[in-house]
Order: C-alpha cells, then structure tokens, then sequence
C-alpha cells in the first residue's frame, strides 16, 4: 500500500525516502549503496524500505466508483 511514514521501530522518518531508494535501485545501484547515500544507518530503517510491497495499482483496478 502506501509506505509508512515513520519507521515502526526506532519512530525515524522514512517516508520521503522512498521514491528516491526506488529511483537508485533502479538505476543499477546496490542496496548497501543506497542506503549509505541515503543516511540510514539502522537496520530497522533498511527493513521498512527493503520489504515494503507497493501493491496499490492493483488494488485501484477493483475499486468501482459509487452510483449515488
């Protein structure tokens, strides 16, 4: 879905780091890569990144708007 904006564990904001780790991974850069270019240091941090699953294109292809 959306990604969260803080990280669960240790409360950093991560949120804007999203579009711009997704951006260098694709770029070819590797994870360890990214992240040192991006600050973030903790491992908490580096999970909420690495396993978030943005699937909410999907889930808008079922959405049917409401006849009122």
């Amino acid at each position: 879905m959306l990604i969260p904006v803080r990280c669960f564990t240790c409360n950093k904001v991560i949120g804007n780091k999203w579009e711009l780790y997704q951006e260098k991974l694709k770029q070819g850069k590797s994870n360890d890569q990214v992240f040192k270019e991006l600050g973030l240091t903790r491992y908490c941090c580096k999970r909420m990144l690495m396993t978030h699953v943005d699937f909410i294109d999907q889930l808008l292809e079922y959405h049917t708007p409401s006849n009122n």
